[in-house]
């Protein structure tokens, strides 16, 4: 079967701009206005993939997660709920790039000669997106390549990007051993709740969280969630919602990234200019301080979710008015420590292999008391959600968090047939083991889920009867902070180590050296952005005043080799 004539009538409707695409860690991601051929492309490559997998779902989520709202991006979802295999995502680049209409028919049709794809197999695709004003017109693009491939499609309209991966794995895996669940967003909130129920049986719950939901879609989806869970009173928790304004797009998540900028007056000194909604995790992570919305009080819970609550960060004021960040390597320490706890109270530590996955945006101390007090093993990859999920898949349980939030926790196939097939030995094993089954469930194993996550910890601190405070005594934090450069071309900076050092541009890298030597427990890195032009530098040092000052410093040297305008 050949669906040329098809393709070429409805590519026509898609114009593609001039300008070069490549499908990134995130998918592809940019202004809106750049994204209707885009999106028309990737629907084209998820027939393809959908019919190569013998007719299994392939998702496609519509979203730019913590980008402004003016962006957008769209990405494909695998059968089990994981991202697009690596192998494939040079035929979406190679799709979005070809320059006219009748070259990307060509490009179609190699594709299958070459994968030797049947294209009179059934294809399926199920698609989502987030709450940005241009998803409606994307999705019609989505649409178009699907009818004209003849692809059976699901529109489940708006969800986070989280719950589109549970529906793909529980579509391809209906009716099978491997079961995930109901293939329903209904379904999804079920198995949340009924796993946070058992978890939660034997431990209580105080005080509120405040959860700041950047204006995105998981403000109305934590809205449903909370009606599905028990209240603090009758076992649960009290979720207070703010942020959840989606009704108007443009305050989507912090817009930090296009409306801060730095002033220098002096020397030492400057000021901030602020702008837009100041709100969600990208903003609590970079900015180091609280959305002015939040309104907690002194010592109480917070945290915050971003466009499309796929990452989270917890924090507080402590007694003395100062800002404290529960980020993501705070969430993996959490994790992993509690998991283990559980495994030795089981009676399960010995046949139950954890480990932990970071980035080089780890907090060093982080690392060190995941090695010295925890006693794991941690491996360190590329930042990008691909990379990690794939190196703690080498675990039984393995905990991978990205210090903006985004993270999860996978047991393997070897790992929940044991903890399911495990005898306890007395009552308090049996206790511990209901507690780490309930886990298993609780925690979305396809990708790094904000709503899932945030129930995980509270969890955690029940059972541990912590404060923020308590949870943030377990180490302390290296001052670090995080600089956004802007750059005409990121392309240029290519990085080795797990994105720890500069290869390119020559001679960057030893400029950082030279610097970073003069700082006590001075560590820096470079690295361009995967979603957008700009470089991103991370420092950490003794102090906050040097972090600030050696952030900064590299800042420029990245500025100097390429960047266009310095923003944080």
């Amino acid at each position: 079967m050949s669906f040329d004539q098809q393709i070429l009538e409805a590519s026509k409707k898609h114009p593609r701009p001039a300008r070069i695409f490549a499908y990134g860690t995130a998918g592809f991601r940019m202004k809106a206005d750049l994204l209707p051929s885009v999106v028309f492309r990737v629907g084209l490559l998820a027939a393809a993939r959908s019919r190569k997998m013998n007719g299994q779902s392939i998702g496609v989520m519509i979203t730019a997660s913590h980008n402004p709202p003016e962006d957008n991006g769209v990405k494909l979802v695998d059968p089990y709920g994981d991202m697009l295999e690596a192998t494939w995502e040079p035929y979406a680049t190679a799709f979005a790039n070809a320059k006219t209409d009748e070259e990307l028919v060509e490009e179609f049709n190699k594709l299958h000669t070459s994968l030797k794809i049947n294209s009179s197999a059934p294809a399926r695709v199920i698609y989502a997106r987030d709450t940005r004003a241009s998803g409606p017109t994307l999705v019609d693009c989505l649409v178009d390549a699907l009818t004209a491939t003849n692809t059976e499609y699901t529109d489940y309209k708006l969800l986070t990007t989280p719950q589109l991966h549970y529906l793909i794995r529980c579509t391809n895996t209906k009716g099978t051993q491997y079961e995930y669940g109901d293939v329903s967003e209904t379904g999804y909130y079920e198995k949340l709740s009924t796993a946070f129920k058992q978890a939660m049986k034997n431990a209580k719950s105080k005080g509120t969280i405040t959860v700041d939901c950047a204006n995105g879609v998981g403000g109305p989806k934590l809205r449903e969630l909370v009606k599905y869970l028990p209240s603090q009173a009758e076992g649960g928790v009290d979720i207070k919602v703010v942020n959840e304004d989606v009704h108007k797009p443009d305050n989507l998540n912090s817009q930090v990234m296009r409306s801060i900028i730095f002033e220098f007056l002096t020397r030492d000194s400057r000021k901030l200019r602020y702008y837009g909604s100041q709100c969600g995790a990208d903003f609590v992570k970079t900015q180091q301080r609280a959305p002015p919305s939040s309104k907690a009080a002194p010592g109480d819970r917070c945290a915050s979710l971003d466009g499309d609550a796929d990452r989270i960060v917890y924090y507080f004021i402590d007694e003395d008015s100062n800002f404290r960040l529960l980020d993501g390597d705070r969430i993996a320490t959490l994790a992993a420590a509690f998991l283990g706890e559980l495994g030795e109270k089981s009676g399960l530590a010995s046949k139950l292999s954890i480990g932990v996955v970071q980035t080089a945006y780890a907090n060093g101390a982080s690392t060190k008391f995941i090695t010295e007090n925890l006693k794991l093993p941690i491996q360190c990859t590329p930042t990008g959600v691909k990379y990690l999920h794939h190196a703690a898949q080498r675990f039984d349980i393995g905990v991978y968090f990205e210090a903006n939030g985004h993270g999860t926790v996978l047991f393997s196939p070897l790992a929940l047939k044991t903890i399911a097939t495990h005898e306890p030995q007395s009552p308090s094993q049996a206790d511990a083991l209901a507690t780490l089954t309930a886990a298993t469930e609780l925690i979305n194993q396809t990708v790094g889920d904000a709503l899932s996550d945030l129930l995980l910890v509270e969890v955690i601190l029940a059972h541990k009867a912590w404060d923020p405070a308590n949870w943030l005594s377990t180490y302390t934090d290296y001052p670090n902070r995080l600089v956004r450069v802007e750059v005409g071309n990121r392309n240029v900076f290519k990085t080795e180590d797990a994105e720890r050092r500069l290869t390119e541009p020559k001679h960057a890298q030893a400029r950082i050296d030279e610097l970073v030597g003069k700082y006590t427990k001075g560590r820096s890195f470079a690295r361009a952005s995967g979603t957008e032009d700009a470089v991103r530098v991370y420092a950490e040092a003794a102090t906050r005043a040097e972090a600030d000052d050696l952030a900064q410093k590299v800042a420029g040297i990245v500025k100097q080799f390429g960047g266009l305008a310095l923003s944080k």
